[in-house]
């Protein structure tokens, strides 16, 4: 029997009640993420921060993410998402706690760094919504489990603002974001006990070895040594930036042993991943197992755009509108919480086009959105009407997080059982992608920093372009009696 794409939103039973309960999970690690985002004007204050120490806060928000992810992708397919989901509300709901009682830079700095951490929540949603929903519908409901869930940025923005002020007082920020980590830890306890890793009868399948992603091909191999490569060096710009290059929080000493550790990780992982795949060097893999990786390459890449131009902006719009058309601190909050207010429909809807009109059109005709709407509001500055560069990022934001809902509609699509460990990979680019455009707005202009983004995007376009291929929504299976059968996810 077909099965449709449409989803009863209102409904809180079966998927539904997992799918809603799971994005609520998603919601409260962004609240908890970027709760110092809007009231990042006072902390500012409160410590007498210099303009680059700010911008270094921001970078080091997202870096832990690009290895949490990877980890968490794997940990998540090994164990399941509900003891995944409710260990990372619970940590995240403790550092949150830790970074209201800061009393110095290097301590905000450090749990910063730590509450990276929450942000690999994302990857263990994902990998629940494609155990509960069919192909057909997997991209609206990847949509909803992404756009509504990413809310909870905008909902900081609004809210702690608002609630630090009804505190009041000098510490009026820090009971305001100690309030973020109360609740991600109750939550964290409730969503153990409320869900399932799958419907009942079914079978939550494992990958056949931890460390890396099983290939197919020696070609893929090699691709995945590459594409690795980028997480690494994410972390390396955030060594130099912190290097007496930069920030001087360390010497050349110290940077060049993270450089060393840095590069011995890869070869490590390297080393994981042959041992994952030595087997494709002595005999070809059936083709009823094959996968392309490159669909996975370029999935990473589109969503270090979309999301990683998300995360940025999220960073950075309260203090852009307070800084260039000097607006109230809450007035700036409320501005900058519309950019990913629209996560709300914009993501959903990307996973809808594309199960409706194709995964790669869909992602062609976004990324030319990116690249156009990106370029225009480069050309923003103090002399434009405030409303006018609202509705600017309005433009951009609906093709960016339309473009993040279309991405994750194919990702559990490419290999079922590792859907959490492509999810982990993919999302991981997107924090690369935070971690470097961050790192381009602390050395040149907010103009500069938006055409560099549309210039990333057209980039991305013609990978899509050449390299993107669709996902047939199947996945080969070893069965109990030894049989190999195709088991049809659509």
């Amino acid at each position: 029997m077909p099965v449709s794409n449409k989803l009863n939103l209102f409904s809180f039973s079966g998927n539904m009640r997992v799918l809603h309960l799971t994005w609520f999970a998603f919601f409260i690690t962004f609240m908890v993420w970027f709760a110092h985002a809007p009231l990042m004007v006072v902390i500012r204050d409160t410590f007498g921060l210099s303009d680059q120490e700010v911008k270094a806060l921001l970078i080091l928000n997202v870096a832990m993410t690009i290895p949490a992810r990877i980890i968490v992708g794997m940990l998540v397919d090994r164990f399941g998402p509900r003891i995944m989901f409710s260990s990372i509300l619970i940590l995240s709901g403790i550092f949150c706690l830790a970074f209201s009682l800061a009393q110095n830079y290097q301590q905000l700095a450090t749990i910063r760094f730590l509450m990276g951490f929450v942000g690999a929540g994302f990857v263990v949603g994902i990998r629940m919504i494609s155990e509960w929903f069919p192909a057909k519908q997997t991209g609206v409901a990847q949509g909803i489990y992404g756009g509504w869930g990413n809310f909870g940025s905008a909902a900081a923005a609004i809210l702690l603002p608002t609630l630090a002020l009804q505190f009041g007082g000098e510490n009026g920020w820090r009971y305001a974001i100690a309030s973020t980590g109360l609740l991600a830890i109750i939550y964290g306890a409730y969503y153990y006990f409320a869900v399932s890793n799958t419907p009942k009868g079914s079978t939550y399948f494992k990958p056949k070895k931890m460390g890396g992603l099983e290939v197919t091909s020696k070609f893929d191999f090699f691709l995945y040594l590459i594409v690795s490569i980028p997480m690494y060096g994410a972390l390396a710009l955030l060594a130099w930036k912190l290097s007496p290059s930069g920030l001087n929080w360390f010497d050349n000493s110290i940077t060049y042993i993270i450089y060393g550790v840095l590069t011995a990780l890869y070869c490590y992982q390297s080393f994981r991943i042959y041992q994952v795949n030595k087997e494709i060097f002595k005999k070809d893999v059936p083709d009823i197992f094959k996968y392309d990786f490159s669909q996975v390459a370029v999935l990473n890449l589109a969503y270090l755009v979309t999301f990683g131009s998300e995360l940025a902006l999220v960073s950075m719009l309260p203090l852009f509108y307070k800084d260039t058309f000097d607006t109230s601190t809450i007035l700036a909050g409320v501005l900058a919480a519309i950019y990913p207010l629209m996560n709300l429909f914009a993501r959903p809807a990307g996973g809808i086009i594309s199960d409706r009109y194709g995964r790669k059109r869909t992602l062609i005709v976004l990324f030319t959105g990116i690249a156009l709407s990106f370029a225009l509001l480069g050309q923003v500055d103090a002399s434009w009407a405030l409303p006018l560069v609202v509705a600017t990022t309005i433009v951009c934001g609906l093709f960016a997080k339309a473009g993040s809902g279309a991405v994750f509609a194919m990702v559990p699509l490419i290999q079922r059982r590792m859907t959490g460990q492509i999810a982990g990979m993919a999302g991981a680019y997107g924090n690369v992608g935070g971690v470097v455009f961050l790192t381009v707005l602390s050395f040149v202009s907010t103009q500069a920093f938006f055409m560099f983004i549309a210039g990333a995007g057209a980039i991305v376009l013609f990978a899509i372009i050449i390299f993107s291929k669709e996902p047939k929504g199947q996945m080969a299976e070893v069965m109990p009696d030894g049989t190999v059968e195709m088991i049809d996810v659509s």
